[in-house]
């Protein structure tokens, strides 16, 4: 039986589809964030070479102390994109690297983003490789929470546009036709008893996480919302399943239950 990284036996053909998934997209974040990296080491030692000569007239040690700060900075940014590329490689954490969810999360992501952009990677693809790269760094830390701690996060859009029920302040306004996944999704919920909601944008899903106070996130959304969401709700873990789009975004999208409730079981304690 193949196992994944972790040594652990594979527990599901879904565990074994993620880790292909996740297989697929993890050269285009390991090449990226090696670019990112060495861009901006780059960058940091030409802030040091430039100036070298004019340094010397306020003191002549002046240059050489740029130059050990800098070669920190380089040493720092070196040692952090080689340890989260063997963390990604092995699927632990290695070289004492324990946070490296929150410098991919703030440091590397807007870099990668930009590289990509240089060398004509659709920012689409490097948000979906960012997102698999950020759910095997959530999974990696092993943490497991109380089943009340756990927020299942939805969009607005997997509601099916005719459903005259308002549900982003009240989720049990939902009549549980069968019409979209919500049924299943508070099927889900109360098997479980984790929390559920629905965000109709940004501004709600951040009002929506301060109220409830999750220790981890299962978010449902497209790339961009998802990437942003993961920026925004910083430390909080999140891990991110894409929605399917059968009708184009932001209308009647879906999502596969068994991989909500296989995440469920991931993270409950």
């Amino acid at each position: 039986m193949p196992k994944p990284r972790s040594g652990k036996p594979l527990r599901s053909p879904l565990e074994r589809e993620i880790r292909d998934s996740f297989q697929t997209r993890k050269r285009v974040f390991i090449g990226l964030i090696t670019g990112s990296s060495v861009f901006l080491c780059v960058f940091i030692a030409l802030l040091w070479v430039i100036p070298f000569v004019g340094l010397t007239s306020i003191h002549p040690l002046a240059p050489w102390i740029l130059g050990f700060v800098t070669a920190a900075l380089i040493l720092a940014i070196g040692w952090a994109a080689l340890a989260l590329v063997l963390n990604i490689l092995l699927g632990r954490p290695v070289l004492f690297a324990k946070r490296l969810r929150g410098v991919t999360v703030k440091l590397f992501l807007p870099l990668m983003t930009l590289l990509g952009r240089l060398v004509g990677i659709p920012k689409q693809t490097v948000r979906a490789s960012f997102i698999k790269v950020n759910n095997e760094l959530v999974r990696g830390e092993g943490h497991r929470y109380p089943a009340d701690r756990i927020l299942l996060l939805m969009p607005h859009c997997i509601q099916n546009s005719r459903c005259k029920f308002r549900l982003t302040y009240d989720i049990d306004n939902c009549k549980r036709c069968g019409e979209c996944a919500l049924a299943g999704l508070l099927d889900l919920r109360d098997k479980y008893g984790v929390k559920l909601a629905v965000a109709t944008g940004g501004t709600i899903a951040r009002r929506i996480v301060v109220q409830h106070r999750p220790k981890i996130i299962i978010a449902v959304a497209c790339e961009r919302d998802l990437a942003s969401g993961i920026q925004d709700t910083h430390p909080v873990p999140v891990y991110g399943i894409l929605n399917s789009r059968p009708f184009g975004p932001c209308l009647d999208t879906d999502v596969a239950l068994e991989q909500v409730e296989w995440a469920i079981k991931e993270f409950s304690a």
